[in-house]
């Protein structure tokens, strides 16, 4: 479980935001989920070096910071789906100013093959 440094962040807003999504997977994760619904199984395909109690629980801290919605289909075998919320959404000026930057200062590290481009 994500541990909040402050209760209130009145000297850095940075530390807000990295408070949210920060960590090596969130903000990757809010990328894959933002371009469309995602299923767990698709989330693991999409960041093979994610582990499965990695994934699990830094999609539950995205859902309980109201980043993403989980949504369970009555159904067998049970279906769950993960969607961007509107507050998420909200972030993806943030997330394409990270993409711009690596590409523009990072060709050299990035791999050709799995290079994203953000939906704008």
């Amino acid at each position: 479980m994500r541990k909040q440094r402050h209760k209130k962040y009145t000297d850095c807003p940075v530390e807000a935001c990295m408070d949210i999504i920060g960590g090596k997977w969130k903000s990757m994760i809010l990328f894959r989920v933002m371009e469309q619904t995602r299923r767990f199984n698709e989330l693991r395909r999409l960041l093979p070096n994610i582990t499965q109690r990695m994934l699990t629980n830094q999609l539950r801290e995205l859902e309980r910071d109201g980043l993403i919605a989980r949504k369970v289909y009555a159904e067998v075998p049970p279906k769950v789906e993960y969607s961007a919320t509107v507050f998420g959404n909200s972030l993806k000026p943030v997330l394409a100013a990270l993409t711009k930057w690596a590409e523009e200062h990072m060709p050299q590290r990035m791999d050709e093959d799995h290079s994203a481009t953000f939906i704008k």
